[in-house]
């Protein structure tokens, strides 16, 4: 009952800070069958061309732990998503609408023309996301994910490891 008058902490979208990288290593770990491992994705955060967004709940005592994070890297005019990760635990809360939005945000005051991403054709929750953000199918990749964890759902096997190629146009 403790919970009743307390207010409820907003959720934020950050920049990634150094000590995240165990932490997102492992919702990395808990989201996909190949995992990233803390020093993998602090190297891409060092790259100039990479944006990493951390989705964390505001907490009153401070401990502000990831939920969820993107990692996207820039190109020319375009930008791709390499990576995208709720916790399980906080998923279906809006944090991977939160991060995608924010980065869509961010890459549009830089100007970017468009964002790209692959993701498991069976991977139904992430392909609604994608759609209600704008996102078009503009290809597809044969055998992209052989053996991920999402593979078996498929309904048919000649279509186990389809990656769908999908972007969403920022001007």
């Amino acid at each position: 009952m403790l919970g009743f008058w307390m207010p409820r902490m907003p959720k934020v979208i950050e920049e990634a800070l150094p000590e995240d990288m165990a932490a997102l290593s492992e919702i990395h770990g808990r989201s996909f069958a190949r995992t990233w491992s803390a020093d993998e994705i602090a190297s891409l955060a060092a790259d100039p061309a990479a944006m990493v967004l951390v989705a964390r709940r505001a907490s009153p005592g401070g401990t502000r732990q990831p939920l969820g994070f993107a990692i996207l890297r820039c190109a020319a005019d375009e930008a791709e998503v390499l990576t995208i990760a709720v916790d399980p635990r906080h998923r279906g809360r809006g944090y991977g609408t939160m991060l995608l939005e924010e980065a869509i945000r961010r890459l549009y005051a830089d100007r970017m023309a468009a964002l790209f991403l692959e993701v498991d054709a069976t991977n139904k929750p992430a392909l609604a996301l994608y759609r209600s953000l704008g996102f078009t199918r503009v290809g597809e990749r044969k055998g992209y994910y052989q053996g991920s964890s999402g593979a078996s759902d498929a309904a048919d096997p000649a279509e186990t490891g389809l990656a769908l190629v999908m972007r969403c146009d920022l001007r």
